[in-house]
């Protein structure tokens, strides 16, 4: 009797080699091993930054119950850091981690010898960010929210509305860690884009304060957009910083285009790389 073997399948996603949950599963893995590390990085600097900004200019800035920006100054820079610090753990997790896995330690060439496909790493990758954004910004948003920074059952949309922002960097930053060839292409990164972005785009001072043509500068920066999304929910909606549904729709759809865009150029990044 002749029998036939069945083809491996290797569509994107199937169980043959693991599809994106076998990334996943690595980068997950890793995590477990370095997590300590990241404890600074990813909790206690952004609430240094509440703690000094907040807490401490606020007290010089805000004249009574409230101030010209018509909240707390502490629950401005509250609910802005949560958009931020997703900015700032989105970029960490594509920056060196992608570069180590192509260049360094050849991760991604090890499992595109199995069935695994390049959406597979970029999915697997992306499933792994989304992960950490959500530890990083539902810690933060906890701890606002002890802090009397952050009020309302808004705050648990202004998580996933901060995760949105840090997947919103997160993508075209992947894209760019395919196509860089050193290292120091990062510093010219976070020098000259992350860093301004984190300064400029509304997370210290309402972006009105900055000179008109800055201000259309900083409305291009998906911070920006995220900022007014985790204000107005973080704040509720009796919040002077209440948005419209339109608004709320708007800032949401710029998100998601620079997500699902980043996507998208980063397979075919990844793709020409390990081609190349």
């Amino acid at each position: 009797m002749t029998t036939t073997a069945t083809p491996v399948r290797t569509a994107v996603g199937h169980a043959a080699g693991g599809g994106w949950r076998a990334v996943l599963g690595y980068w997950m893995a890793v995590y477990r091993r370095i997590w300590k590390g990241t404890l600074i990085s990813s909790f206690l600097a952004p609430l240094a930054y509440l703690a000094g900004m907040g807490l401490g200019l606020g007290a010089l800035v805000d004249s009574g119950e409230r101030t010209a920006l018509g909240v707390p100054y502490v629950a401005f820079v509250a609910t802005g850091l949560l958009a931020a610090q997703a900015m700032q753990t989105g970029v960490a997790e594509t920056t060196f981690p992608v570069m180590g896995a192509i260049r360094w330690r050849r991760t991604y060439q090890a499992m595109l010898a199995t069935p695994l496909r390049e959406e597979d790493l970029v999915r697997g990758h992306v499933a792994y960010v989304t992960i950490r954004l959500a530890i990083v910004c539902g810690v933060f948003a906890v701890v606002a929210t002890a802090l009397g920074a952050m009020s309302g059952w808004g705050v648990l949309a202004a998580v996933p509305a901060a995760m949105l922002c840090g997947l919103a960097f997160a993508m075209p930053v992947y894209c760019y860690s395919c196509l860089v060839r050193s290292e120091q292409g990062y510093n010219v990164l976070s020098r000259f884009v992350i860093m301004p972005l984190f300064l400029f785009s509304g997370t210290f001072f309402p972006i009105a304060q900055l000179p008109g043509w800055l201000q259309a500068v900083a409305w291009v920066s998906p911070l920006t957009h995220a900022g007014a999304l985790t204000r107005a929910l973080g704040l509720g909606q009796g919040s002077p910083l209440w948005l419209d549904g339109g608004a709320f729709l708007l800032h949401t759809c710029y998100l998601l285009l620079w997500a699902v865009g980043g996507y998208a150029v980063a397979v075919r990044a990844l793709r020409h790389r390990m081609t190349a």
